[in-house]
Protein backbone atom coordinates (compact mmCIF):
# COMPACT_ATOMS: atom_id res chain seq x y z
CA UNK A 1 0.00 0.00 0.00
CA UNK A 2 1.27 3.45 -0.92
CA UNK A 3 -1.07 5.67 1.08
CA UNK A 4 -2.22 3.53 4.01
CA UNK A 5 -0.32 2.08 6.98
CA UNK A 6 -1.81 -1.17 8.23
CA UNK A 7 -0.74 -3.29 11.18
CA UNK A 8 -2.38 -5.73 13.57
CA UNK A 9 -1.41 -5.71 17.25
CA UNK A 10 -3.17 -7.14 20.31
CA UNK A 11 -6.34 -7.84 18.34
CA UNK A 12 -6.51 -4.31 16.93
CA UNK A 13 -6.16 -3.50 13.23
CA UNK A 14 -4.44 -0.12 13.14
CA UNK A 15 -5.17 1.76 9.90
CA UNK A 16 -3.52 5.12 9.32
CA UNK A 17 -4.13 7.45 6.38
CA UNK A 18 -0.64 8.24 5.13
CA UNK A 19 -0.48 11.28 2.87
CA UNK A 20 0.67 13.72 5.55
CA UNK A 21 2.02 16.34 3.12
CA UNK A 22 -1.47 16.54 1.60
CA UNK A 23 -3.17 16.44 5.03
CA UNK A 24 -4.25 12.88 4.21
CA UNK A 25 -6.66 14.09 1.55
CA UNK A 26 -8.17 11.30 -0.51
CA UNK A 27 -7.18 10.07 -3.91
CA UNK A 28 -9.18 7.22 -5.41
CA UNK A 29 -6.06 5.06 -5.01
CA UNK A 30 -5.89 5.79 -1.29
CA UNK A 31 -9.60 5.08 -0.96
CA UNK A 32 -9.17 1.70 -2.62
CA UNK A 33 -6.33 0.90 -0.21
CA UNK A 34 -8.46 1.89 2.77
CA UNK A 35 -11.29 -0.31 1.49
CA UNK A 36 -8.86 -3.21 1.12
CA UNK A 37 -7.55 -2.70 4.66
CA UNK A 38 -11.09 -2.61 6.04
CA UNK A 39 -11.96 -5.77 4.10
CA UNK A 40 -8.94 -7.57 5.53
CA UNK A 41 -9.74 -6.41 9.06
CA UNK A 42 -13.33 -7.57 8.64
CA UNK A 43 -12.30 -11.08 7.58
CA UNK A 44 -9.16 -11.57 9.69
CA UNK A 45 -9.90 -13.71 12.72
CA UNK A 46 -7.00 -12.07 14.58
CA UNK A 47 -8.74 -8.69 14.38
CA UNK A 48 -11.40 -7.90 16.96
CA UNK A 49 -11.43 -4.09 16.75
CA UNK A 50 -10.32 -1.45 14.23
CA UNK A 51 -8.49 1.82 14.95
CA UNK A 52 -8.56 4.47 12.20
CA UNK A 53 -6.33 7.56 12.40
CA UNK A 54 -4.09 9.79 10.28
CA UNK A 55 -0.36 10.44 9.97
CA UNK A 56 1.08 13.89 10.59
CA UNK A 57 -0.91 16.96 11.60
CA UNK A 58 -4.26 16.03 10.05
CA UNK A 59 -6.77 13.23 10.27
CA UNK A 60 -8.11 13.85 6.77
CA UNK A 61 -8.76 17.01 4.76
CA UNK A 62 -11.34 15.34 2.53
CA UNK A 63 -10.93 15.02 -1.23
CA UNK A 64 -7.72 15.97 -3.02
CA UNK A 65 -9.03 18.80 -5.18
CA UNK A 66 -6.30 18.31 -7.77
CA UNK A 67 -7.83 14.94 -8.60
CA UNK A 68 -11.36 16.34 -8.35
CA UNK A 69 -10.76 18.95 -11.06
CA UNK A 70 -8.54 16.79 -13.29
CA UNK A 71 -10.31 16.57 -16.70
CA UNK A 72 -8.85 13.09 -17.09
CA UNK A 73 -9.74 12.06 -13.55
CA UNK A 74 -12.65 10.00 -12.26
CA UNK A 75 -15.06 12.95 -12.06
CA UNK A 76 -17.40 13.76 -9.21
CA UNK A 77 -19.65 10.74 -9.76
CA UNK A 78 -16.68 8.38 -9.93
CA UNK A 79 -15.11 9.86 -6.81
CA UNK A 80 -18.26 9.48 -4.73
CA UNK A 81 -19.08 6.02 -6.09
CA UNK A 82 -15.52 4.65 -5.91
CA UNK A 83 -14.30 6.42 -2.79
CA UNK A 84 -16.71 7.59 -0.16
CA UNK A 85 -19.86 5.50 -0.54
CA UNK A 86 -17.99 2.16 -0.35
CA UNK A 87 -15.98 3.36 2.65
CA UNK A 88 -19.07 4.41 4.61
CA UNK A 89 -20.83 1.15 3.73
CA UNK A 90 -17.87 -0.85 5.03
CA UNK A 91 -17.59 1.18 8.24
CA UNK A 92 -21.24 0.55 9.06
CA UNK A 93 -21.47 -3.12 8.04
CA UNK A 94 -18.24 -4.53 9.47
CA UNK A 95 -19.34 -6.52 12.52
CA UNK A 96 -16.42 -5.31 14.61
CA UNK A 97 -16.13 -2.08 16.62
CA UNK A 98 -14.35 0.78 14.82
CA UNK A 99 -12.70 3.70 16.63
CA UNK A 100 -11.91 6.89 14.74
CA UNK A 101 -8.98 8.66 16.41
CA UNK A 102 -9.01 12.19 15.01
CA UNK A 103 -5.47 13.42 15.47
CA UNK A 104 -5.89 16.77 13.70
CA UNK A 105 -8.16 18.57 11.29
CA UNK A 106 -11.04 16.50 9.92
CA UNK A 107 -12.59 18.40 7.03
CA UNK A 108 -15.26 17.56 4.49
CA UNK A 109 -15.39 13.84 3.80
CA UNK A 110 -12.68 13.37 6.42
CA UNK A 111 -15.01 14.66 9.12
CA UNK A 112 -17.93 12.55 7.97
CA UNK A 113 -15.89 9.35 7.70
CA UNK A 114 -14.81 9.86 11.32
CA UNK A 115 -18.41 10.43 12.43
CA UNK A 116 -19.56 7.26 10.66
CA UNK A 117 -17.31 5.13 12.85
CA UNK A 118 -18.72 3.47 15.95
CA UNK A 119 -16.78 5.60 18.41
CA UNK A 120 -15.11 8.89 17.45
CA UNK A 121 -12.56 10.56 19.72
CA UNK A 122 -10.28 13.51 19.04
CA UNK A 123 -7.21 15.23 20.31
CA UNK A 124 -7.84 18.60 21.94
CA UNK A 125 -6.20 20.59 19.14
CA UNK A 126 -8.26 18.88 16.42
CA UNK A 127 -11.27 20.42 14.72
CA UNK A 128 -14.12 19.37 12.45
CA UNK A 129 -15.23 21.33 9.39
CA UNK A 130 -18.12 20.69 7.02
CA UNK A 131 -16.11 22.43 4.31
CA UNK A 132 -18.27 21.54 1.31
CA UNK A 133 -20.27 24.78 1.13
CA UNK A 134 -17.05 26.78 0.83
CA UNK A 135 -16.56 25.41 -2.69
CA UNK A 136 -20.18 25.00 -3.73
CA UNK A 137 -20.60 21.29 -2.94
CA UNK A 138 -22.98 19.36 -0.71
CA UNK A 139 -21.92 17.20 2.26
CA UNK A 140 -21.22 13.62 1.19
CA UNK A 141 -19.87 10.53 2.97
CA UNK A 142 -23.22 10.23 4.79
CA UNK A 143 -22.76 13.58 6.50
CA UNK A 144 -26.39 14.49 5.84
CA UNK A 145 -27.38 11.17 7.44
CA UNK A 146 -25.25 11.00 10.58
CA UNK A 147 -24.63 14.61 11.63
CA UNK A 148 -28.28 15.60 12.20
CA UNK A 149 -28.79 12.37 14.14
CA UNK A 150 -25.80 13.19 16.33
CA UNK A 151 -26.42 16.87 17.05
CA UNK A 152 -29.91 17.70 15.75
CA UNK A 153 -31.21 19.15 12.50
CA UNK A 154 -30.82 22.84 13.36
CA UNK A 155 -27.18 22.59 14.46
CA UNK A 156 -26.25 20.27 11.60
CA UNK A 157 -27.85 22.55 9.02
CA UNK A 158 -25.98 25.59 10.30
CA UNK A 159 -22.62 23.82 10.38
CA UNK A 160 -23.11 22.45 6.86
CA UNK A 161 -24.31 25.71 5.33
CA UNK A 162 -21.91 28.05 7.14
CA UNK A 163 -18.92 25.72 7.08
CA UNK A 164 -17.83 26.82 10.55
CA UNK A 165 -14.90 25.17 12.31
CA UNK A 166 -15.85 23.14 15.42
CA UNK A 167 -13.19 22.52 18.04
CA UNK A 168 -12.80 19.06 19.50
CA UNK A 169 -14.01 20.34 22.87
CA UNK A 170 -17.14 21.82 21.32
CA UNK A 171 -17.69 18.66 19.28
CA UNK A 172 -17.65 16.63 22.49
CA UNK A 173 -19.97 19.11 24.20
CA UNK A 174 -22.60 18.92 21.46
CA UNK A 175 -22.47 15.13 21.24
CA UNK A 176 -20.79 15.04 17.84
CA UNK A 177 -17.97 12.85 19.21
CA UNK A 178 -17.61 10.57 22.21
CA UNK A 179 -14.62 12.14 23.93
CA UNK A 180 -11.78 14.64 23.58
CA UNK A 181 -8.31 14.04 25.05
CA UNK A 182 -5.42 16.38 25.80
CA UNK A 183 -2.83 16.26 23.04
CA UNK A 184 -0.12 14.66 25.17
CA UNK A 185 -2.26 11.64 26.12
CA UNK A 186 -4.43 11.35 23.00
CA UNK A 187 -2.49 8.60 21.22
CA UNK A 188 -2.37 6.34 24.26
CA UNK A 189 -5.93 7.00 25.44
CA UNK A 190 -7.54 6.61 22.02
CA UNK A 191 -5.70 3.37 21.33
CA UNK A 192 -6.69 2.10 24.77
CA UNK A 193 -10.35 2.32 23.73
CA UNK A 194 -9.72 0.08 20.71
CA UNK A 195 -7.63 -2.35 22.79
CA UNK A 196 -10.39 -2.52 25.41
CA UNK A 197 -13.02 -3.24 22.75
CA UNK A 198 -10.81 -5.98 21.30
CA UNK A 199 -10.91 -7.82 24.63
CA UNK A 200 -14.68 -7.60 24.94
CA UNK A 201 -17.34 -10.04 23.63
CA UNK A 202 -17.03 -8.72 20.10
CA UNK A 203 -19.73 -10.91 18.57
CA UNK A 204 -22.22 -9.23 20.89
CA UNK A 205 -20.77 -5.84 19.97
CA UNK A 206 -21.33 -6.71 16.31
CA UNK A 207 -24.97 -7.52 17.05
CA UNK A 208 -25.29 -4.19 18.87
CA UNK A 209 -23.94 -2.41 15.78
CA UNK A 210 -26.47 -4.19 13.57
CA UNK A 211 -29.30 -3.13 15.86
CA UNK A 212 -28.14 0.47 15.89
CA UNK A 213 -28.11 0.46 12.08
CA UNK A 214 -31.64 -0.98 12.03
CA UNK A 215 -32.89 1.63 14.49
CA UNK A 216 -32.64 4.35 11.83
CA UNK A 217 -35.39 2.82 9.74
CA UNK A 218 -37.56 0.66 12.01
CA UNK A 219 -40.59 1.29 14.18
CA UNK A 220 -40.42 0.68 17.94
CA UNK A 221 -42.30 -2.58 17.51
CA UNK A 222 -39.89 -3.77 14.79
CA UNK A 223 -36.89 -2.79 16.89
CA UNK A 224 -38.16 -4.68 19.91
CA UNK A 225 -38.55 -7.81 17.79
CA UNK A 226 -35.05 -7.37 16.37
CA UNK A 227 -33.65 -6.95 19.89
CA UNK A 228 -35.36 -10.19 20.89
CA UNK A 229 -33.88 -12.07 17.94
CA UNK A 230 -30.35 -10.78 18.46
CA UNK A 231 -30.53 -11.34 22.20
CA UNK A 232 -31.27 -15.00 21.48
CA UNK A 233 -28.21 -15.13 19.21
CA UNK A 234 -26.06 -13.36 21.81
CA UNK A 235 -27.23 -15.83 24.43
CA UNK A 236 -25.90 -18.68 22.30
CA UNK A 237 -22.34 -17.32 22.13
CA UNK A 238 -19.38 -18.76 24.00
CA UNK A 239 -18.66 -15.28 25.34
CA UNK A 240 -22.07 -15.10 27.03
CA UNK A 241 -21.41 -18.41 28.75
CA UNK A 242 -17.94 -17.21 29.77
CA UNK A 243 -19.31 -13.91 31.07
CA UNK A 244 -21.91 -15.60 33.24
CA UNK A 245 -19.46 -18.19 34.56
CA UNK A 246 -16.86 -15.52 35.35
CA UNK A 247 -19.50 -13.54 37.26
CA UNK A 248 -20.45 -16.62 39.28
CA UNK A 249 -16.78 -17.46 39.89
CA UNK A 250 -16.02 -13.85 40.86
CA UNK A 251 -13.20 -13.60 38.33
CA UNK A 252 -12.37 -11.51 35.29
CA UNK A 253 -13.87 -13.00 32.10
CA UNK A 254 -11.69 -14.02 29.18
CA UNK A 255 -13.64 -13.33 25.99
CA UNK A 256 -12.67 -14.79 22.64
CA UNK A 257 -15.12 -13.14 20.28
CA UNK A 258 -17.03 -16.38 19.75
Amino acid sequence: MNHILYTIQQGVARISLNRPKAFNSFLVEMAKELQAALDDAAENADVRAIYLTGEGKAFCAGEDLNEAIDPNGPGMKGIVEQTYNPIITRLRTIEKPIVAAVNGVAAGAGANIALACDICVATESANFIQAFSKIGLIPDSAGTFFLPRLIGMQKATALMMLGEKVSARDAEGMGMIYKCFADDVFAAESLKIAETLAQMPTKGLGYTKKLLNLSFSQSLEQQLLAERDYQVLAGETADYKEGVQAFLDKRKPVFTGN
